[in-house]
């Protein structure tokens, strides 16, 4: 048999131990319980040990403005008068965290967590609800909001999360937010559209954490 090549390299910013790591249970090991860590995967070695070097800032600065490029120069159009939303969840349930940018510039208007004993799909419904509150208080229904989750969309269209995610002592405050966002759904008439980011045709959406 051939030598198993590596899929994956970690490279943690911030966290216990900053460093490159090889696998995803050792950085998880550095990041857990460690506050708002930065960390991110690279598919080879080199990558990770350029972005490593870069450091966060810069890194996510160039990352920002290689991904503007990217759908600035995209053959099927992207409406550029919109945000773009999205959840990251360390765990299932984890660590949950969701937050909402500009998509053009990548510019970060909103972020919320990271919360205990949460799940990506309830971070996605979160983030959409915010980001839609976010828009109706500032008269700005016109800007349209992309999400990658057809889940959170479904949620949406019935006012209600339909998670099996237990209520324990650690996500209190996940529910509590949850409640407040179906009674913002149940309580308002929005015109915001809601679309679909096509992440095979557009790469990763803007407001992705980028810990895949």
């Amino acid at each position: 048999m051939g030598k198993k090549v590596k899929s994956k390299y970690y490279v943690v910013w911030v966290g216990a131990n900053p460093g490159i790591y090889s696998t995803w249970n050792q950085c998880k090991a550095e990041i857990t319980a460690f506050p708002n860590a930065k960390y991110k995967s690279f598919p080879t070695e080199l990558e990770a040990k350029e972005a490593y070097r870069m450091g966060y800032h810069a890194y996510s600065k160039q990352n920002a403005s290689n991904q503007k490029s990217t759908i600035l120069k995209s053959k099927i159009p992207i409406i550029k008068n919109s945000i773009s939303v999205d959840a990251a969840c360390s765990g299932n349930p984890g660590k949950m965290e969701y937050r909402g940018v500009i998509t053009i510039s990548g510019e970060e208007i909103f972020r919320m967590g990271p919360f205990d004993h949460g799940t990506n799909n309830v971070g996605e419904f979160l983030a959409l609800v915010h980001g839609l509150a976010l828009l109706y208080a500032k008269e700005n229904e016109n800007t349209a909001i992309y999400t990658d989750s057809r889940t959170a969309m479904a949620w949406i269209r019935k006012k209600k999360m339909n998670s099996k995610l237990a209520r324990v002592s650690e996500n209190e405050k996940i529910f509590d937010l949850v409640a407040r966002a179906e009674k913002w759904l149940n309580d308002h008439d929005y015109k915001t559209q809601i679309i679909k980011w096509e992440t095979k045709k557009w790469g990763e959406i803007p407001a992705d954490f980028g810990r895949k």
